[in-house]
């Protein structure tokens, strides 16, 4: 359920334009007209809309009932009808044959092999039900920031297109680097891309935006390693970050690609020391971080920021008012977006350290970190 309740996955994006003039009432019109719509008896493959956060069949938006503090909170839902191609393709030969019977042909022409595959498809569409996914949303309207319950690239390039046609406004991948908004990538990044292809905000020279998450992770590790696993925020004060279960290691692209998976109970595993010592970088762990007596457990997937199965700090629940239960929901929010933020602080610091002088002695200090493998 994810913003409502249980462990949460998201990926985050960034608004790109302007808002439009009497944006309550703008938003409230366009999410009307771009509510879902059924296509149970149609021949359409997808079909993709918006409906209520809590209520996936209301579909009516009671003016300002997906507002909530400075939030827009609402889903997108996603229809799609699939014909098993073993079964399309019994049922091509199944008519080509009677096609050939019918007219006294020896053999079809391609034309009309190719008029019975379209007909035999859209007759099975017709009758097939659709399965429907909902994905939540989160829009911040004054932070420009939309967090989206879902890591499909599929689906996100979905998202992406169906926001853009219904707010007149474009969504480009998050990057903690571009928190200010400049450098953004206006066209985001296309459905099916894969975490190598995406277009994110420039870095300075020398810094690559493709593996500068890999550098942060591991740089990370290291740094949970150094004091026991207490961190000095930016600003002050510490949280604990501490690598638990799980860390992908990975080095190279497409067919040249390693990957090394260790698990178990604490991340100090030899295998992922040596895989650091043969020049792999982290791409996924499993964290547990702690800051002000509230605790968060979550994977974090450095190619694109992205945050998978995190636990949140207890919320209180009662069954009480509707303000209650919206006090609720926006606290969870909160507890979603400082987990985020913490993280986004956490690689500002390193990325001011990797463009400093200082950069030189941090990475000594690194590289014999890693080299304490031999010695284990």
């Amino acid at each position: 359920m994810g913003l409502l309740k249980g462990p949460v996955t998201f990926s985050r994006y960034r608004i790109v334009g302007a808002l439009p003039d009497h944006f309550p009432d703008f938003f409230n019109e366009r999410i009307r007209r771009y509510a879902f719509q059924t296509v149970w008896r149609t021949t359409d493959e997808m079909a993709a809309g918006w409906t209520s956060l809590e209520n996936c069949l209301d579909t009516d938006f009671p003016y300002a009932s997906y507002a909530q503090g400075r939030y827009m909170l609402f889903s997108l839902r996603i229809d799609r009808k699939l014909v098993a191609p073993s079964l399309l393709r019994l049922r091509i030969l199944e008519a080509e044959q009677k096609q050939l019977a019918e007219s006294g042909q020896k053999k079809l022409y391609r034309e009309q092999r190719e008029a019975i595959r379209e007909s035999v498809r859209l007759e099975l569409l017709g009758k097939t039900l659709p399965v429907p996914s909902f994905h939540e949303i989160c829009w911040s309207v004054t932070d420009h920031v939309v967090t989206f319950c879902c890591l499909s690239d599929k689906v996100a390039g979905e998202l992406q297109e169906l926001f853009r046609e219904s707010f007149s406004l474009s969504l480009a991948p998050y990057a903690p680097w571009g928190a200010d908004g400049t450098g953004a990538n206006p066209q985001g990044s296309a459905a099916g891309s894969s975490p190598r292809d995406v277009t994110l905000p420039p870095l300075p020279p020398g810094v690559d935006p493709l593996t500068v998450g890999r550098e942060f992770l591991t740089w990370l590790w290291f740094k949970s390693e150094e004091r026991n696993g207490m961190i000095r925020m930016p600003g002050g004060g510490e949280s604990e970050v501490v690598f638990v279960r799980r860390l992908v290691l990975e080095s190279g692209d497409g067919e040249y690609a390693e990957t090394v998976v260790c698990q178990g109970l604490h991340a100090d595993l030899k295998e992922g020391k040596e895989a650091l010592r043969q020049g792999k970088k982290i791409s996924a762990a499993r964290l547990r971080m702690a800051h002000d007596k509230a605790e968060w457990e979550f994977t974090f997937k450095a190619d694109r920021f992205h945050f998978q199965s995190m636990k949140l700090p207890s919320v209180a629940e009662s069954e009480g008012e509707e303000a209650d239960r919206e006090g609720q929901i926006l606290e969870r929010i909160y507890l979603i977006e400082k987990a985020a933020g913490m993280m986004d602080q956490l690689f500002r610091s390193f990325l001011d350290l990797r463009l400093s002088d200082g950069w030189g002695n941090e990475q000594t200090r690194l590289q014999k970190w890693i080299a304490q493998v031999k010695a284990d």
